[in-house]
């Protein structure tokens, strides 16, 4: 048994994760890289194994970072399956299709910029491709992925259709167990059901994103995003909201469904100017197996919780436009989450220099990106080349995180203290995957190591 991590060791982002057990090879997620344009561009292009000896593709969720590369496989020569949960693949039928015409843009301006054709990563096409591969299964129920291999995937409590997927085969004569977490979740969040808690392994997958910090109880965000909202109508400022069109966004509107339920805020346009959030939003509805029991308390007291009293969902680029000459208090939550690229590059040019605007910082931001600058609170922010002067004030929200902070994760480590699992830490940079791993040993577990990229070690 042979584990090797093509991304997210030492990083978060470009997720794969690719096992050998029985001379069977099985691919965890194959997610695309974020961060530094350059050495992005490459690391997906070409990717590090040869899709076609893959026997099978688990997905654990469909974040881009975990699934954005899937078409490059079939584009390569993929023919297996990909199994994943309903909503994760309803999911990727959007994303990945946003992610081609993402792909075609950038290769676009890249062929300007270089005066020589550059092609895009994959196209529509291929994203359909892709999409006849997948197999979706419920939560709960197993599966055989390969000769006496079998998986059962589990509620991560992430997003809408994440999953852990435990896998069990024989090895030396013996029955074994690899939990792979994906993104792991966090209790009591607002929409999904708490994440799955397991019970032993041999070896588990832990992702350590938060492994150095802990968020903001979820309790407080509801009292300190109505405090911004006062403010911003107070002082008729907008409230820029770079949002992951996946989980973050119908959190956001969610949470502005709770505050105007209770009247414990003004009235105040809110705009969800994302196509993609739009459709994803429409997932959401139709894959209600998935909510927790306080939001279907909710829905039967005050209908959808993801309509408001002044909400328009923005799918054409003219409506997007004139909200650069809306007057007056307005919310406006758009993508990309950590403000790569999207709608909300031409909200925070023009709306980032105005010191009566907040931005509204709700999910994590990787090193290299825009997000991290706004977050650490830049002077001037680069925006389509140019830089522009950040005077708006910048609010962190963490608690909004779908990520499970630094005692959750600690705590799901040490359940498998009693059955000496070999803990393997994926998904997050240096310092919090050291922190992570040090807490662990300090409680007992020996077990423990971080994951190096490319450095295929036996199990």
């Amino acid at each position: 048994m042979r584990l090797t991590s093509y991304g997210a060791a030492r990083t978060v982002t470009g997720s794969k994760h690719l096992l050998e057990v029985n001379g069977h090879r099985i691919l965890f997620d194959c997610g695309m890289f974020q961060g530094v344009r350059r050495d992005a561009e490459t690391r997906n292009r070409f990717l590090p194994f040869a899709p076609d000896r893959l026997d099978v593709v688990v997905l654990s969720h469909a974040h881009i970072d975990h699934s954005g590369v899937i078409p490059m496989l079939t584009k390569q020569g993929y023919r297996g399956r990909i199994y994943s949960t309903c909503a994760t693949r309803d999911l990727c039928a959007l994303m990945l299709l946003d992610s081609a015409h993402i792909q075609k843009r950038d290769a676009e301006w890249l062929s300007k910029k270089s005066r020589a054709f550059v092609a895009p990563l994959y196209d529509e096409n291929d994203v359909r491709t892709a999409m006849q591969r997948f197999v979706c299964v419920p939560y709960g129920e197993s599966f055989e992925i390969a000769p006496d291999v079998t998986c059962t995937l589990h509620d991560a409590g992430h997003v809408l259709g994440s999953a852990m997927a435990m896998v069990e085969f024989q090895d030396n004569g013996a029955r074994r167990r690899l939990l792979y977490g994906g993104d792991l979740g966090r209790k009591n969040m607002p929409i999904l059901n708490d994440p799955w808690v397991p019970g032993e392994a041999d070896v588990v997958l832990l992702e350590g994103t938060y492994g150095n910090r802990d968020h903001d109880p979820i309790e407080q965000m509801d009292q300190k995003l109505a405090e911004i909202v006062q403010r911003a109508c107070a002082q008729g400022g907008k409230i820029l909201v770079p949002s992951f069109a996946l989980e973050r966004t119908q959190e956001i509107v969610y949470a502005l469904k709770r505050l105007e339920t209770a009247k414990a805020i003004p009235s105040i346009p809110v705009f969800v100017d994302s196509p993609l959030s739009t459709n994803i939003t429409e997932v959401f509805r139709q894959h209600t197996e998935c909510f927790d029991a306080e939001i279907q308390r909710l829905m039967q007291e005050a209908g959808d919780p993801f309509e408001l009293q002044n909400i328009r969902y923005i799918r054409n680029v003219e409506e997007s436009m004139r909200l650069n000459a809306l007057k007056g208090p307005a919310i406006i939550i758009s993508a990309s989450g950590m403000c790569e690229q999207g709608r909300i590059l031409h909200h925070l040019r023009n709306h980032a220099g105005n010191p009566d605007n907040f931005i509204l910082i709700v999910g994590f931001q990787a090193k290299n990106t825009l997000g991290r600058r706004i977050v650490e609170r830049a002077r001037e922010i680069k925006i389509f080349g140019i830089n522009r002067p950040l005077n708006a004030e910048v609010k962190v929200m963490n608690g909004f995180s779908a990520h499970a902070g630094r005692s959750e994760l600690i705590d799901f480590g040490l359940r498998f203290k009693d059955c000496a699992a070999k803990v393997v830490l994926v998904h997050g940079e240096d310092e919090a995957l050291e922190a992570l791993e040090g807490a662990l040993k300090d409680r007992g577990m020996t077990n423990v190591m971080i994951q190096e990229e490319g450095k295929p070690f036996e199990l």
